[in-house]
Order: structure tokens, then sequence, then C-alpha cells
């Protein structure tokens, strides 16, 4: 399905932005829209306890109500979607490519359980292939529907800061896990807290 901006079921947080899109095209649970959101991000290749803290705060942030959203990517982002529906509750996954495209190949049996328990969504229309310069624009469709952002594990150069820096453009709430000072995925989540 496609949502139009004018619609009144397009996500009242993220028609809030400025450089919301138009368009917005969707697989699985439409009403998941409309739930209070908590985005969580962070590295792709996360280490034992950045998966650890993930799976466990976000099944309990998904019991407490809220709807988790998140990148579909490997690493914390699947583990984030993956630890929502464990625990029965729900998860957007926002998409650099079309709700009918697989990226990462690797998530594939994910985004079938998202398909049918949560909800693809994408500003992309069917068919477009995932590319490089998409992710960093998804981030804001990421900060824009969630009433804020927990980063748990970020390198200092990392896409997890994008959707930080954005969500502060959309005031909204910011929250980062600290880790190991020796690891470099804990440099960019140390900068956020030190930053305030």
């Amino acid at each position: 399905y496609c949502i139009g901006w004018d619609d009144t079921d397009y996500p009242s947080l993220l028609a809030e932005c400025s450089d919301a899109p138009i368009l917005i095209y969707g697989r699985g649970r439409r009403e998941l829209l409309q739930r209070p959101a908590l985005a969580v991000v962070g590295s792709r290749k996360p280490g034992r306890q950045g998966l650890s803290v993930s799976a466990d705060w976000v099944a309990e942030l998904a019991r407490a109500g809220l709807c988790i959203v998140s990148g579909a990517a490997l690493g914390i982002d699947a583990s984030a979607h993956e630890a929502a529906l464990g625990a029965d509750g729900d998860s957007i996954a926002v998409l650099g490519c079309g709700i009918d495209r697989v990226y990462p190949q690797r998530n594939r049996s994910l985004f079938e359980r998202l398909n049918c328990q949560g909800l693809l969504l994408s500003e992309y229309p069917p068919g477009t292939a995932p590319q490089r310069h998409h992710f960093p624009r998804r981030n804001r469709l990421i900060a824009g529907l969630s009433l804020g952002v927990l980063v748990v594990e970020a390198a200092r150069r990392s896409g997890s800061l994008i959707t930080a820096r954005l969500a502060l453009e959309y005031n909204r709430d910011v929250f980062a896990v600290p880790g190991p000072v020796s690891q470099l995925n804990s440099a960019g989540c140390h900068d956020l807290i030190r930053s305030g």
C-alpha cells in the first residue's frame, strides 16, 4: 500500500518534519504507524555487550508498549527488530530500497517476520534497488517516526550518528549507551554523552 502526506493515517510525528516524504510505501501492519515508537540504531558489527544490551532493553521497551523502529541492517538493527518481535511487541523496519526487496539478503527470515508481525516501510517505490545514498536519507524517516533514538553502539563515523543528529533537529530525545573505552564502536556513543 501507499500512504500520502495528506492521508489520515500518515504518521503524525513524521508529518511534523520539514523534509518528510510526500509518499511512503508499506507492507505489513499499517496501524503501527500510529503507535508510540522509539528508534534503536547501532553498529553493523557490534560486540557481544552491544547485542546483549540491545536485545534486553528492546524486549523491555517493547513490553512497555513502544513500537521499535530501526533500519533492518545487520547487527544492532536486526537485533532490535528480533528482540521486539520476540517479546510479542511491534517493530517497523525503514528500508533504503523498495518494500519488495530484501537487503541485506542475510536478513531474509527477519523481513518475512516483519512482513507478517510488523511493518516494512520505505519512501522508495517497489522495485527500487538499494543504493548507498538511500541509507542516510532513510535515517530521517527512522528519526522522524520516533519519539526518540537510542544509540547502542556507534563509531565516530557512523550512520547511527546521522540518525541521532536528525532526531535532535526534529526536537526528539537522543539516548546513548556507553561502552568499553577501548572499543572503537563506543566512541560515537561517548561523544554523544559528552556533548550532552
